[in-house]
């Protein structure tokens, strides 16, 4: 299990990236046309506080969010139970586990889903594995990371960390049999406080202190991949 500082430490300024990140639907746009969610049978691995479950399952999903660290498990189950108590049926579900050893039968997934979750390159091979096992033919894996190549936000992730070879984490996807699609999202906030506490999460203090000062306004362009992958 990977430590994730960012939602692990604050999950309240992370649910603020989540409402922020992509309210053009790009990404969700990208991901059906890759495989249809109605009907699907769906995993989000690394769900977290369990933020894109309802949004799947209101597209049709039958939903199980899969995360490691307990507190989060619990809020994830907290918003659901809000959900079903409004709704009166169950949307998604929610199990404690990691991305190693996922809790399903062989062949049992339509659609595995992560969103900056675990599959971040070299040393996810155990993950990978698991996606091999669960997810049935003709189903897919879909892995959403970080194009640390370009956009705002990918310049800010450079200062921040420039050992990140980006290219090499390509070519790591490519052998692994993955194809890559990139788009680009946004970064949406609607009070100036939220996105420099989301920045402060997300970058080391110096490069976000910098980063906060040079950019102006509410919203970052931000370049993402979709690694993907049909079984």
């Amino acid at each position: 299990m990977l430590r994730s500082p960012n939602i692990w430490d604050t999950p309240a300024t992370y649910e603020l990236e989540n409402l922020a990140s992509d309210r053009a639907g790009v990404l969700d746009a990208a991901i059906d046309a890759l495989h249809p969610l109605a009907g699907a049978d769906l995993l989000d691995i690394g769900c977290g506080a369990g933020f894109h479950l309802p949004r799947f399952a209101a597209r049709g999903a039958r939903v199980v969010g899969v995360e490691p660290y307990p507190p989060l498990v619990a809020l994830a189950r907290e918003r659901l139970a809000a959900l079903d108590q409004s709704t009166g049926a169950p949307r998604a579900t929610v199990v404690a586990a990691g991305a190693e050893q996922l809790p399903f039968a062989d062949a049992s997934v339509d659609i595995a889903h992560a969103r900056w979750a675990y599959f971040f390159g070299a040393g996810c091979e155990p993950g990978l594995a698991e996606l091999e096992r669960v997810v049935r033919p003709g189903g897919l894996a879909c892995l959403v990371d970080n194009d640390a190549s370009r956009s705002t936000f990918g310049s800010w992730f450079r200062r921040a960390y420039p050992a990140y070879d980006p290219a090499g984490v390509e070519r790591f996807w490519r052998r692994q049999g993955f194809h890559a699609q990139p788009l680009t999202i946004r970064w949406t906030f609607d009070r100036r406080e939220d996105l420099e506490a989301v920045v402060a999460i997300e970058l080391p203090p110096a490069v976000a202190e910098a980063v906060i000062a040079e950019h102006p306004g509410l919203d970052v362009d931000y370049a993402v991949v979709v690694h993907w992958k049909r079984y």
